[in-house]
């Protein structure tokens, strides 16, 4: 009778210990990877819209804005995004050059945008030269 109520050995244990300590070694970097390209096409996409968003502010303004919050102030962009890496909204940072966009323009303003994340992309290149 008491054969039948036999439970694991302890080399039973150990060996599906084992394995799914091996499984999970393969599954925790392709997670992990796969978090990071999804992240980094959130970016992208966001980058591409607040660009565009830059652009319409102006064409029809005929002003490149002074400040990205600017964009929303204006209705061109719903509210800022939030920067997938520093996860805050306040982390973008607006490219500026000297030229104007018209002639009743004082100050030169914002014709591009990107990322104040610090790290480094898939691509070896940093975040924030995207």
């Amino acid at each position: 009778m008491r054969r039948l109520e036999r439970g694991f050995t302890l080399i039973e244990l150990m060996i599906v210990m084992v394995i799914i300590g091996l499984l999970a070694a393969i599954a925790v970097p392709m997670y992990v990877q796969s978090v990071r390209h999804a992240k980094e096409a959130v970016l992208r996409e966001d980058l591409r819209t607040m660009r565009s968003a830059i652009d319409a502010y102006t064409v029809d303004k005929q002003k490149a804005p002074q400040s990205l919050d600017d964009l929303v102030e204006a209705g061109y962009l719903k509210s800022m995004p939030k920067d997938p890496f520093t996860n805050r909204t306040d982390t973008w940072v607006g490219g500026q050059d000297d030229t104007l966009q018209s002639v009743d323009q004082t100050e030169p303003g914002i014709n591009d945008v990107h990322s104040g994340a610090q790290e480094v992309g898939s691509d070896g290149t940093s975040y924030s030269s995207w």
